[in-house]
């Protein structure tokens, strides 16, 4: 026969692992709303006019190298628009690979908003970040912008595989 002890410490039992069950989808449940959420304030930045400003300008740079990007727009880091706008896209992409590197954002919802804008931006600025690297002697300097670039082409390359 059961005893009443035995019935409670069931009971608290099965309680337990239905508050941690609980728990766990409540948690998933966040996570999903916090992507969304963060999804949504990114896509914000894609539509904010001193974005759109600052994007077009650095993809609409004319230079082969880094010498002749000196010659064109002066010195890097002035304080022309040109670099201003170069410095806005630096910077952002910079801060996006640092917290992708750092697994604080997902490298699939950074793709699937900065994806191709970030990829066009590295290819214009290379040059001048790899000259600016060698003249400055700062080998690093914006290397959590590379490491955005890698991720966003191994995503490319993910995505044409898996369609393939």
């Amino acid at each position: 026969m059961v005893d009443i002890q035995t019935v409670s410490v069931a009971i608290a039992s099965a309680s337990v692992v239905a508050g941690i069950v609980y728990y766990a989808f409540q948690i998933k449940h966040q996570t999903k709303i916090r992507q969304a959420d963060l999804a949504w304030r990114m896509s914000q930045i894609m539509y904010a006019d001193d974005y759109r400003e600052a994007i077009l300008k650095v993809l609409n740079l004319d230079f082969e190298d880094y010498d002749e990007f000196l010659k064109e727009y002066g010195p890097y880091l002035s304080d022309s628009s040109t670099m201003k706008a170069i410095t806005k896209i630096n910077v952002l992409y910079t801060n996006l690979g640092s917290q992708v590197k750092d697994g604080l954002i997902d490298s699939k919802l950074v793709h699937s908003v900065f994806g191709t804008a970030c990829q066009r931006a590295w290819e214009k600025v290379k040059p001048i970040i790899e000259g600016y690297r060698k003249t400055s002697n700062q080998p690093r300097y914006l290397l959590d912008f590379e490491y955005l670039y890698n991720e966003m082409k191994k995503r490319d390359q993910k995505l044409r595989q898996s369609k393939a």
